[in-house]
Order: structure tokens, then C-alpha cells, then sequence
């Protein structure tokens, strides 16, 4: 019986170490899975979908905006005088302290921008919406709550205050609710 009883405790001593090893397994992977960096994958790449009118020509709202040539705009004479009089040396095109709000993911590292990413396309899509390696399929995007967990950003007066602020030099202020119409491009009710 003694017998019986010492090979049922070390069984039952396996069997709860192997459901804790199980169960941290669990949760590492689990974590790794949220923790997961999403990749740049550049407005050309978004563009493929949201260019036609049907669906909100959200494409051509971006190029006719100033963020589409905010990158651009680094190389005039005006943002080159006021680099000069932040002690910004050399080019604001190559100056962090300019291209953090001109570009789209600066500072990320660089594994995660796709071959598709052109940093000189300016101030693109995935800088509002977070970057789309994750959410950029027809399928995910057609469930807004998929998207949103494959790393959509819904923008905010948050996301726009990131660079719409006081360490802008040409800061004038922002008002998010006069401002949000128009950058606003949202898919039309009937789209597909």
C-alpha cells in the first residue's frame, strides 16, 4: 500500500510540474504574441486599397495634404533658416530633431520597415494609424475590431499632439476640432 500510495504522489508531483512548465509556456507565448512589433509598410502599400472614390479616395485626401510633403518641405529655404536658428547643423531632411515629425516612424528600428517604406513620402498613413504589416489584408480590415487588434490606431487629439505642439518651432497652436475635417478621410457607409 505504501508502495501505492509514494508512486501516486510522484506521479502526481510529474503531472503538476509538468502543468506549471505548461502553463508558463502558455503565458510566455501568449506575451511574445502581444508583444509582437508591427512592421511600416508605407502609403503606396495603403494606397492599394484606399485609393478608389467607392471607398473614400482616402489616398488622395493624403496627397493633396501638407503631411504628404512634410518630409519635402525640410529642403526649403525656410526650413533651413529656422534649423539654423534651433543650432540644428546640417540638413533638417537628416536632423532627428525635425524628421521625428516630418517622417513616419522615426526612431523605429530599422527591421521594421518593409522594403514598400519610402521615408520620403512624408508624414503617411501608418503615422496616425500605427504601423500595417499586422492589419493591411482585406480580410482584417473589413472588421474594424480585427484591425484595431492587429495594430490600427484609431487617431485621437493625442496623435496629433505628438508633433502639433510647442517644440514645433512654427507652433501656432492646434485646435483638434476645427482641425480633425479636414485630415478626416473615413470610409463611406455603403463602401466594400
Amino acid at each position: 500500500m505504501r508502495r501505492e500510495v509514494a508512486s501516486f504522489a510522484l506521479l502526481a508531483s510529474i503531472v503538476f510540474v509538468m502543468a506549471s512548465m505548461m502553463l508558463v509556456m502558455a503565458m510566455f507565448m501568449t506575451a511574445s504574441a502581444e508583444d509582437a512589433e508591427h512592421s511600416y509598410i508605407g502609403v503606396k502599400k495603403c494606397g492599394m486599397c484606399h485609393k478608389s472614390e467607392a471607398k473614400g479616395n482616402q489616398l488622395g485626401q493624403w496627397e493633396g495634404s501638407k503631411h504628404a510633403k512634410a518630409y519635402e518641405v525640410l529642403a526649403s529655404e525656410a526650413a533651413l533658416k529656422i534649423a539654423k536658428e534651433k543650432g540644428i547643423e546640417g540638413s533638417p531632411q537628416e536632423a532627428g530633431a525635425c524628421l521625428k515629425c516630418h517622417t513616419t516612424g522615426h526612431g523605429a528600428k530599422a527591421e521594421l520597415f518593409e522594403a514598400s517604406f519610402d521615408v520620403t513620402q512624408g508624414v503617411q498613413c501608418e503615422s496616425c494609424h500605427g504601423p500595417g504589416s499586422d492589419y493591411k489584408s482585406m480580410k482584417v480590415m473589413k472588421v474594424r475590431e480585427d484591425a484595431v487588434a492587429a495594430g490600427l490606431v484609431i487617431p485621437t487629439a493625442e496623435t496629433c499632439t505628438a508633433c502639433h505642439n510647442e517644440e514645433s518651432p512654427t507652433f501656432k497652436g492646434f485646435d483638434f476640432e476645427k482641425m480633425w475635417p479636414q485630415v478626416a478621410h473615413p470610409n463611406p457607409k455603403n463602401a466594400k
